[in-house]
Order: structure tokens, then sequence, then C-alpha cells
């Protein structure tokens, strides 16, 4: 049994479900614990608004944890923090909640039920493939132990970093 959670603006929604029928340029990444194990899998679409991430977690500690695609595209267990801060390209301040911010990567927190398997989607409307994702150095997604209070810079105060995924084409 899996969780499926689908995060939308109104508008965003609108243009995504009314497009036509186009050949995507995709993305994935394979999501990795701090000893190596996988724990899931995503897929990145690029959209007419954004980009679609669809989020296939296996074996994630339940409960409520950030997730965020960080500016570098390198997971170095067991910290992950080689995969650099958050993707922030214009260099603003961390939060959704923040009157300056927020970073291009910060994303809703996602919430993994008891069995530890989540589908979820999020669209991504401050990011594109082409123009950022896959630029020279890459980028990563990566879930955090904790929660993201979505107004704290630089993180959000989600804590450490327990599963990585270098986004490739």
């Amino acid at each position: 049994m899996q969780c499926r959670n689908i995060w939308l603006a109104a508008p965003l929604a609108a243009a995504i479900l009314t497009a036509p029928a186009f050949a995507a340029d995709q993305a994935s990444a394979v999501l990795k614990d701090a000893q190596g194990n996988e724990v899931g899998k995503a897929t990145l679409t690029a959209v007419p608004s954004g980009v679609l991430i669809t989020l296939d977690l296996t074996a994630v500690l339940a409960g409520d944890h950030a997730f965020h695609i960080h500016a570098i595209g390198t997971c170095e267990p067991p910290d992950f923090k080689s995969a650099g801060g958050h993707f922030n390209p214009e260099e603003d301040q961390h939060g959704l909640l923040n009157p300056a911010g927020p970073h291009a990567g910060d994303m809703p927190n996602i919430h993994v039920p008891d069995i530890g398997t989540l589908t979820v989607e999020v669209l991504n409307p401050m990011v594109s493939l082409k123009d950022g994702l896959l630029d020279d150095d890459g980028s990563a997604l990566v879930i955090h132990a904790g929660t993201d209070d979505y107004k704290t810079d630089p993180a959000g105060n989600a804590g450490d970093r327990i599963a990585c995924g270098v986004i490739t084409p």
C-alpha cells in the first residue's frame, strides 16, 4: 500500500492539466541512505511550468521529512554534505514562508507513513532541467531527518541528511 500526495498551485495545475501532450525532457535520481542502500527513486519531468518530480520511496524512516534540491550533483555518505546547500541560483533566503525566499530548491515537507513507502508528486515551478539542475556540477535530491520550518535561513532547521540521489539525464 502506498500513499500518494500531489502538491500543485491552482494556476500551475490548470496549466499542466490543459497542456497538449509533448515529448518531455526527463532526468532521474536513485536515492541512497548513509549505508549505501537504495531507499527510493525519482523521475524529474520538464513541464511548461517547471519540473514535476515523482518520488517513489521504498525504505525511508517513517515520519515527516524535509525534501530539497541541493546545488551539487554529488552524494558522498555518510552525511551527504558533498551535495552542498540548497539549489539557489537567485541567492534568495531559505523558506517557503520567508518573505525574502524561497530558494529554488525549497519544496514542501513529505510524510512517510509507518510502512516506510511513499509515492508523491511535487511540482517545482522555480527550476528547469536544461538551464539549472543539469548544469556542469549537477544537482541532487536530499531527504532530511527532520522537517523544514519553511523560514529559517539557510536550511529550515531540517536536520541531518538521511538520503541523497544525484540527478542524472
